[in-house]
């Protein structure tokens, strides 16, 4: 089993900045991919952005390029989001997640087998 807990919400003002962290533990090598989703109420669940384990390449939301980083530290078993010059409509839970599948399309949130319960981040205009 993996287990994923996210840290590092909060509430900040609209321009402000956040760094998401994502502790990983349990049998790491079970997973190839991570990703961040959010979810805002009322709302589905929206990929944030991905990268593979063994890579660093990364793959973003069009809402968020340019804003926010994905990164991972694989020997501390971390997962990172680097969020910058907010917006109050990135108001939501933010979800860290892990999963096996290789192929697909990265925001489908059912290639992801492993969840963290979420860290809340509200944005205030």
């Amino acid at each position: 089993q993996v287990q994923l807990v996210e840290s590092g919400g909060g509430s900040v003002q609209a321009g402000g900045s956040l760094r998401l962290t994502c502790t990983v533990s349990g049998y790491t090598r079970t997973y190839y991919r991570m990703a961040w989703f959010r979810q805002a109420p009322g709302k589905e669940r929206d990929g944030v952005a991905h990268i593979y384990t063994g890579s660093t390449d990364t793959v973003y939301a069009d809402s968020v390029k340019g804003r926010f980083t994905i990164s991972r530290d694989n020997a501390k078993n971390m997962l990172y989001l680097q969020m910058n010059s907010l917006k109050p409509e990135d108001t939501a839970m933010y979800y860290c997640s892990a999963g096996s599948a290789y192929g697909g399309r990265w925001s489908d949130s059912g290639l992801y087998k492993y969840w963290g319960l979420g860290t809340q981040v509200t944005v205030s205009s």
